[in-house]
């Protein structure tokens, strides 16, 4: 959570001008069609990542369809999952997020001028509802990220069972399903450090409607879990991921974050610039 904290203290101002930007064009989407509201959520993290010092790689863009609508479903690892998709796709998309957590300011106005979805897990009736919301959005034309596994905590590079309601958008919508494997997400604003990261993110082949109308919801959920194992496998080198619930201890974040600072030895000048004004602002925060 370091660089969560650390990138809100040295985006203050960024963030005071985006939440009041957005909201703007929130409140105002016939002046800022879908093109150009989506411009400014990926200037907005762009700037995240420039200041949390975060590399994303991209692999698969090529493989998107090119016309009509669809839906991504990626495993789900922490907070940077949407940006970093958000970032690396071409056209204008959205998301389906926990209505409480899109409520936080940057987040809020992200969902608000993308015309993204909240939905409430509190509320089983209104969770139907914006379900129903999302498929007509997904034949309308819109592309959207819904999240199967339903939410996060500390899965890491695991990846947790689908839930086969939510798939019933894309099925109902009769779009394609493109099956997306994020890799290292968690590290941005998990891991206790500063030092650089890097994520990954699969677009895999897409799954047309064709190839899965005659299966049940179980049925897809299974098959798009399967072609994200198999893809983060093969970028990962290993035979089998640990796809069960897994709580991760300090040690184990600690050992994460030992690993990390090897792999970044060349950069450890800057770490240490980086270190030094963390030290800093610890030492006002004290007076």
């Amino acid at each position: 959570m370091l660089r969560f904290y650390y990138v809100i203290i040295i985006s203050i101002f960024h963030i005071i001008y985006y939440v009041i930007k957005m909201d703007y064009m929130a409140r105002h989407p016939e002046r800022f069609p879908e093109k150009r509201a989506y411009k400014t959520v990926r200037r907005v993290v762009r700037q995240v990542m420039i200041n949390g010092r975060i590399r994303t790689k991209a692999y698969g863009m090529e493989k998107l369809p090119k016309e009509g609508g669809y839906a991504m479903y990626p495993n789900h690892q922490g907070k940077y999952d949407t940006l970093g998709i958000v970032y690396s796709h071409p056209e204008p998309c959205t998301a389906v997020m926990d209505a409480k957590r899109s409520k936080m300011p940057v987040a809020d106005g992200i969902i608000a001028v993308s015309r993204g979805f909240r939905l409430d897990k509190t509320n089983m009736r209104s969770q139907v509802e914006t379900m129903n919301r999302v498929g007509q959005a997904l034949a309308e034309g819109r592309r959207i990220i819904i999240f199967p596994e339903g939410g996060y905590f500390h899965n890491r590079n695991n990846v947790q069972e689908f839930m086969p309601g939510a798939f019933k958008p894309a099925m109902r919508a009769k779009v394609p399903i493109v099956p997306v494997a994020l890799i290292d997400s968690y590290k941005p604003f998990e891991l206790n450090s500063l030092r650089k990261v890097t994520t990954q993110v699969y677009y895999l082949d897409p799954i047309p409607y064709e190839e899965y109308k005659d299966m049940k919801t179980r049925e897809v959920a299974d098959l798009v879990r399967g072609r994200i194992i198999e893809a983060m496998k093969q970028a990962l080198g290993v035979e089998d991921l640990d796809t069960g619930t897994h709580e991760v201890t300090i040690k184990e974040l600690r050992h994460e974050e030992h690993e990390s600072w090897k792999r970044e030895k060349n950069d450890v000048k800057d770490d240490k610039v980086f270190e030094d004004v963390i030290e800093n602002i610890r030492e006002d925060l004290k007076h």
